[in-house]
């Protein structure tokens, strides 16, 4: 069930405070820490540019990484600061948390929607509007799904498709608590626009009578 974890790749930073984390900015890294778990804090250097591509993809704060430093077992990772230059808004350190396959994290997980062909409402001409193609769960570090599905087989026009039409991996569930939308068929403009006009009609002919 699990996805694929992207990985991360660091260095030991060697010294510490100030002037070692300069240091490192005009080596072209960042300076971070990794700390939590069973381990011992370690500082480390991350490529500049290669946070930088992670951090502008979105969802940073949200996605489990696979760290990798030389010397060092690998280790899932989440990071819970990065913080930024406040004229050029550019990372100067980021903050990882280590984590157990029995944590409990919040990720960003892809929705996927199945059943277009046998779609009752969109073989009628009606239009899937996708409100939510991510949704934020609480998961297992050790469990974590590629994605969710959701069927629209059975959807008709004018139906919602909320997150309680998912059925969900044992032990996810959603960070939001309400049954929120994931997505909806809508009428064609032809179609509405006739019940529209059918409608306006009726209430003439009453207003007559």
């Amino acid at each position: 069930m699990a996805g694929e974890i992207p990985d991360l790749h660091a260095e030991v930073r060697t010294g510490t405070g100030k002037g070692a984390a300069r240091q490192a900015r005009r080596d072209g890294m960042v300076p971070g820490i990794i700390y939590g778990g069973e381990g011992e804090p370690l500082a480390i250097n991350m490529p500049f540019n290669t946070l930088l591509k992670r951090l502008r993809k979105g969802h940073f704060l949200s996605t489990l990484f696979n760290m990798k430093v030389e010397g060092h077992d690998d280790v899932r990772v989440i990071c819970r600061n990065v913080q930024r230059d406040v004229v050029k808004d550019l990372p100067t350190h980021v903050d990882f948390m280590r984590l157990r396959r029995t944590s409990k994290i919040n990720l960003q997980i892809n929705v996927e929607i199945v059943g277009h062909e046998e779609c009752v409402g969109l073989k009628r001409g009606g239009t899937l509007i996708v409100v939510r193609p991510v949704v934020e769960l609480m998961v297992t570090a050790g469990d974590i799904p590629d994605h969710v599905t959701l069927d629209i087989s059975k959807a008709a026009i004018g139906d919602t498709l909320h997150i309680s039409d998912i059925t969900l991996p044992e032990g996810a569930k959603p960070v939001i608590d309400r049954d929120f939308v994931i997505a909806n068929i809508q009428a064609p403009g032809g179609l509405a626009a006739s019940d529209d006009e059918d409608g306006d009609a009726e209430a003439e002919e009453t207003t007559e009578a």
